[in-house]
């Protein structure tokens, strides 16, 4: 069945209208002011999709995904995001910043999810802000931006975040249908019709728009945030008999028990039942049928920008701010775990001077999605205070792949609550996200910090959980893809001391401190005398573990 061709209401087209025609006034009347450099600048398009993975096959169904973005361009193969779930993750990509220093830690306002402590310290100080006030860009956002957005408790749909010349923000987190959008601080609600109402389309349309009736005279920096593939997973009713046959993989660590694991994994029922395999296989398929609209709303901007004739001079990048995982260790579905399936993202791009059909093997993180795009837009990263790296020069062939970062943080602070979860009584309170199978995702104490090591020698991955057992897991990925036997107690002693001083020093990192050579690089300095002074308890409660 064919796509059909969805318009977004008519206001928030006048108003974009309106907005084009004035902004394109102001800058012919001061073209004669403006550097020539300016027209020469690259355009810059950020598609972020919501909860997808790249571990369990999310990426095979975007098929003109990978054609129009990857094979044009580059694909990186280990890319990861700093916190395993949504808002700090967003955080993370706006400020290119770990969650330590941006102090987003969940997805509530106590948890500073778009609070207006995050509105006044960190907002200003975004890379789309720095492109607006400092590089000349006009900036659009549409779709998805923080979990909280929107709460009146901090301005409300009428708060239009710094740095955005267009704002078609989602009032919360991912929907497709009944939701409300704030049009440049105006509420626009939106029902249950696919014509006019399917969110993943009606951002392909406003975005199409923009690209219509935007200045011609600056460059721009366009971020297209969708709701797919995060639940509800209502797909587009061309799509919702596709995959009918699909079932989620069963790699070696479904449906197993992670008896080695931190209490949060072993608590977890084995075998599942066949009524929780039979949800999650059915939620896997979804999944996929919401990811084909995000593949046409590429398909719809690539489009747009070669018939405008300007793809060329266009980067187009694509990711997810966090993984999700459907039966691994027997945990029915959700994100905020440590592992792999969590914390591996997508990120496919194209663009100026980045030859086609390209794969890299290095370490990226989503805190360098910030400095790469004031890279690409000719923008000092070191003027700011961000954490991340740029890899544009990796992509363009002028990185010294040998000097590359081998090693990045993750971090990611439990939630639970203060009663008993109905679900599942027996675990008592300080659980959350639990199914009625009595299997909890989350908890207060599943709080941890990692250190992922990527280099030519090692494959690593080394966390410390914040609890009273200190519990530590390790694995070594290049032997144990699937990480299903955690190695903390038979590893070598010293590695596990270097891990642990790597880690303490990247917890505590800002800026530049936080690009500082990791274990297995060899310009690593480790003096084995900090590990063992008086003032350090958690490293003597930490070896005591590990005994």
């Amino acid at each position: 069945m064919a796509s059909r061709r969805l318009r977004p209401r008519s206001v928030a087209l006048t108003r974009l209208a309106l907005m084009c025609v004035s902004l394109l006034s102001n800058s012919a009347a001061a073209v004669g002011n403006m550097n020539l450099n300016l027209y020469r600048r690259p355009n810059i398009v950020l598609i972020l999709t919501d909860d997808l993975d790249s571990s369990m096959g999310g990426m095979i169904p975007l098929n003109k995904t990978r054609a129009l973005i990857g094979d044009a361009g580059i694909t990186f193969t280990n890319t990861f995001v700093a916190s395993p779930l949504c808002c700090p993750s967003r955080a993370s990509i706006l400020t290119g910043k770990y969650p330590h220093n941006h102090h987003v830690i969940n997805n509530t306002l106590e948890g500073n999810c778009s609070s207006q402590a995050w509105q006044k310290t960190q907002e200003p100080i975004t890379f789309p802000a720095l492109l607006q006030k400092y590089g000349y860009y006009q900036t659009f956002f549409a779709g998805k931006y923080l979990n909280e957005y929107g709460n009146k408790q901090a301005g409300g749909v009428e708060h239009v975040p710094p740095g955005w010349d267009y704002w078609f923000a989602l009032e919360r987190n991912s929907k497709y249908y009944n939701y409300t959008l704030s049009v440049n601080g105006k509420a626009e609600r939106h029902g249950q019709n696919y014509s006019e109402d399917y969110l993943t389309d009606v951002l392909a349309n406003i975005s199409i728009d923009f690209l219509q009736y935007k200045s011609n005279y600056r460059p721009f920096f366009m971020m297209v945030s969708t709701p797919a593939p995060h639940s509800p997973w209502t797909a587009a009713p061309q799509y919702e008999g596709q995959f009918s046959n699909l079932k989620a993989p069963r790699d070696p660590n479904f449906n197993i028990h992670g008896k080695d694991k931190h209490w949060l994994i072993r608590q977890a029922k084995t075998p599942m039942t066949n009524s929780s395999v039979e949800y999650l296989d059915n939620a896997y398929k979804k999944r996929w049928r919401t990811l084909l609209s995000v593949d046409d709303l590429v398909e719809k901007v690539v489009k747009k920008l070669e018939v405008r004739g300007e793809l060329e001079n266009t980067y187009i990048i694509f990711t997810s701010d966090n993984g999700y995982h459907t039966g691994q260790f027997s945990l029915p579905m959700d994100k905020r775990q440590l592992y792999e399936f969590d914390i591996r993202v997508p990120l496919l791009v194209r663009g100026p001077n980045i030859k086609p059909n390209q794969t890299s093997p290095l370490l990226v993180a989503n805190i360098d999605l910030g400095p790469t795009v004031l890279d690409m837009a000719g923008y000092d990263i070191n003027k700011t205070q961000m954490d991340g790296m740029s890899f544009l020069p990796i992509m363009t062939g002028k990185a010294n792949s040998s000097v590359w970062r081998t090693d990045f943080l993750v971090e990611y602070e439990g939630e639970g609550h203060n009663v008993s979860d109905p679900a599942c009584p027996i675990l008592g309170p300080g659980v959350s996200e639990c199914f009625p199978d009595c299997v909890c995702e989350d908890s207060y104490n599943n709080t941890y910090a990692c250190v992922r090591t990527l280099s030519q020698t090692a494959n690593l991955q080394y966390c410390e959980f914040d609890d009273n057992e200190v519990f530590v897991e390790v694995y070594n990925l290049t032997a144990d893809p699937f990480q299903l036997t955690n190695i903390a107690k038979t590893i070598d002693q010293e590695v596990l001391e270097k891990m642990n001083h790597r880690l303490m020093m990247l917890q505590s990192c800002s800026g530049q401190s936080c690009r500082t050579p990791g274990v297995y690089d060899s310009r690593f300095k480790f003096d084995p005398r900090l590990m063992f002074n008086s003032l350090n308890p958690h490293i003597s409660r930490l070896r005591q573990t590990l005994k």
